[in-house]
């Protein structure tokens, strides 16, 4: 079986996202032929650059400031136009979170955009794939899977005046474990294919 890589390229501010960010790591990690690794954007360098080209697989992952990733997220993207330009990462699977301090907190603008900069570079988006919990109905718990209702990522919430070694909640980080599952799978089933037919 080929080894299959998933890179889980992330920035978190306060601590939060990368929590999140390592649950992710984790889901992947937990499938059989599947190596997963994190990446802080922040700091990315020629390894890290070679490690995003060598990735079957990269989740994408931001904390949600006023309405969209953050600014270090965005440099990272705009300096990823080489690999844009040469099509480093066309065909590669792609995912995405973010975490916000409000319930909502317009999370969705940024995995909008998340996606849109997949997309950008050729990539196939895999999305959450769960139905949403807790509110959707009148039995639901807040320690549901995707208890925030979301479809296109993992989100996640994390109260303003608590630090990382308390949130997100466990849901919210096994959602993301449970994304983090889902494109690992979904990769190897893609190298898998490849071999077969030898492309």
């Amino acid at each position: 079986m080929t080894e299959v890589l998933v890179v889980v390229a992330f920035h978190s501010g306060h601590g939060h996202t990368a929590r999140q960010a390592a649950a992710v790591a984790a889901g992947a990690a937990g499938v059989g032929g599947v190596t997963a690794e994190l990446l802080d954007v922040g700091d990315v360098g020629e390894a890290g650059w070679a490690r995003l080209d060598a990735a079957d697989a990269i989740v994408f992952g931001s904390p949600t400031y006023m309405g969209s990733r953050s600014a270090v997220f965005q440099a990272f993207a705009e300096a990823s136009s080489t690999v844009w330009a040469q099509g480093r990462w066309r065909d590669k699977l792609a995912a995405g979170f973010t975490n916000s301090s409000g319930v909502n907190g317009d999370k969705l603008g940024t995995l909008t955009s998340l996606a849109i900069f997949a997309a950008q570079h050729g990539m196939t988006w895999v999305s959450l794939g769960l139905p949403p919990g807790w509110l959707f109905t009148a039995d639901g718990s807040p320690t549901d899977l995707n208890r925030l209702g979301g479809f296109l990522g993992a989100l996640a919430q994390s109260p303003s005046d608590v630090g990382p070694d308390l949130a997100p909640p466990d849901a919210d980080l096994r959602t993301a474990a449970h994304l983090g599952e889902r494109v690992a799978v979904a990769a190897r089933r893609l190298a898998a294919g490849r071999a077969l037919v030898g492309a």
